[in-house]
């Protein structure tokens, strides 16, 4: 059997972001439990923001379409999701709206539908982006995403990541790439 195809990225578009550190972490995790990681960065997409109007005129957008292309051929989804006032950010928002639009010949859902996806958050405050992890779960079930019920969110992230992106707390480094290894086994046995 081939390797898991795991897709990992965070909703952010800050280059030092603590979310893109920490997916990347978890993505250690995965490589070691067998995955085959593909860790992107949303700031190499680009996508106007969605608009059924811009949509009906020229189609899908055609970064929509790579990024919808790659959500298709993963098995799994590794995503570290910043808080913005309490829910997702806006980059990862419109990411997922484009996603979910379906094209000719597709089934509905098709980069989404019983898929597994692993969810952590770091911030900088004290509750670790958690109230938009909340907002995520919702979000991705309602596209019947298979939500993972572990997650991890990292408190006082500035004090947790060095400058080279590694996790300076043990205890939560090994949490975290867990979230990766749990992933690859779950992927492991959806396909039997």
């Amino acid at each position: 059997m081939s390797a898991p195809k795991i897709l990992a990225f965070a909703g952010s578009l800050r280059k030092d972001s603590f979310n893109k550190k920490l997916v990347k972490v978890a993505a250690e995790g995965a490589r070691g439990a067998g995955g085959a990681v593909q860790y992107i960065d949303l700031r190499d997409y680009p996508m106007p923001m969605f608009d059924e109007d811009l949509e009906a005129k020229h189609g899908m957008d055609p970064t929509a379409r790579k990024f919808k292309e790659l959500m298709i051929g993963a098995d799994g989804i590794l995503l570290a999701s910043p808080e913005y006032n309490g829910s997702v950010s806006a980059v990862l928002k419109n990411a997922i709206d484009w996603a979910s639009r379906p094209e000719m010949g597709e089934t509905p859902l098709i980069a989404f539908k019983d898929k597994p996806i692993q969810l952590m958050s770091a911030s900088p405050g004290g509750l670790g982006g958690i109230r938009g992890l909340i907002h995520l779960r919702a979000l991705l079930g309602g596209i019947q995403m298979m939500v993972m019920p572990q997650q991890h969110c990292v408190m006082q992230a500035h004090k947790v990541f060095d400058e080279s992106g590694g996790m300076n707390d043990e205890k939560q480094r090994d949490a975290v790439l867990g979230l990766g290894k749990k992933l690859v086994e779950t992927v492991n046995k959806l396909r039997g």
